[in-house]
């Protein structure tokens, strides 16, 4: 079954606008607000509970990550929910918060075992310190940290990088133009970007996930989602609103293809405070409900 855990952080993202902080720790309990606890509650799901993040700091030192300290903190203490999650035979949903919750869900399947990672997500966030000379917001270094390629302080985390071998990594939903994209593709198992399922429809790419090298890890696969791979026309109350992104129905269909085998997800990046009617959190829960619905159901115990 189910369990809900709230991870509200915000830590890996940078300030909207000086003197601010990112709204998207406010996510869980906007779609709690909207309903997506009850609907998932109505099939068995339990809230879990909440992991609180460390106090944002704005200024990033030389040579680090925005709060870095305060992330891998959080990261540990998530990576203990979840483990003991897995150990009362739940389902972790994560509801981040931004997307450096991959971290501590990445140190959870580090320590579980040799673990697959579906990253459904608008973009690649792989920069890192080979590609870039200014990695500073883990949200948007996600992938890259959890495979191995970040300075040591966050993809080495008591001494288990890689925390998912990125041949077992299968990502979707980046645009054509990712500034990474061609560097995904020497380095992880499967990319599908959104124009793929674009083009082919919904049904195609989940004849490509099936059979993709995440389902080879022997310790199953997480599903992580990041809601900017749906196209702003769609939903715009995200951190990084990209052209070309994922109609409301391929996302269902992928994620209904992909929930029932996973061990877990995360959702990440819907940011309440670009949402100011609630109507943005009704459609996410909505998609969430129906895409999610199964999630682990063919995993559990």
């Amino acid at each position: 079954m189910i369990a809900l855990l709230s991870a509200p952080t915000n830590l890996g993202l940078r300030p909207p606008q000086p003197g601010s902080v990112p709204g998207c720790a406010k996510a869980p309990e906007a779609l709690r607000g909207a309903g997506l606890h009850a609907r998932l509650a109505a099939s068995g799901a339990r809230d879990a509970g909440v992991v609180m993040p460390g106090r944002y700091l704005s200024e990033v030192p030389a040579g680090r990550s925005r709060n870095e300290e305060a992330i891998v903190d959080h990261g540990r203490r998530l990576s203990a929910a979840v483990s003991s999650l897995w150990a009362e035979d739940r389902t972790p949903l994560v509801l981040g918060g931004d997307c450096s919750v991959l971290l501590g869900v990445g140190h959870a399947l580090a320590c579980r075992g040799r673990s697959g990672l579906v990253h459904v997500d608008g973009h690649t966030d792989f920069r890192h310190p080979g590609n870039s000379s200014t990695c500073e917001n883990l949200a948007g270094e996600d992938l890259a940290t959890v495979v191995g390629r970040h300075r040591p302080a966050v993809a080495d985390v008591d001494g288990l990088a890689p925390y998912v071998d990125a041949r077992h990594v299968t990502h979707l939903g980046c645009r054509d133009d990712d500034e990474h994209l061609a560097e995904v593709r020497d380095t992880l198992g499967c990319v599908v970007p959104a124009s793929t399922v674009l083009a082919d429809g919904p049904g195609a790419a989940a004849g490509v996930l099936r059979g993709a090298p995440h389902e080879t890890a022997p310790a199953g696969f997480w599903l992580h989602l990041d809601v900017d791979v749906l196209d702003p026309t769609v939903l715009p109350a995200v951190d990084s609103p990209d052209p070309g992104g994922l109609r409301p129905d391929d996302l269902v269909a992928v994620l209904g293809e992909l929930a029932p085998l996973a061990v877990g997800a995360s959702v990440c990046i819907y940011d309440p405070d670009l949402d100011p009617t609630g109507g943005y959190a009704a459609l996410l829960t909505d998609l969430l409900a129906s895409g999610l619905a199964r999630l682990g159901a063919d995993r559990d115990g």
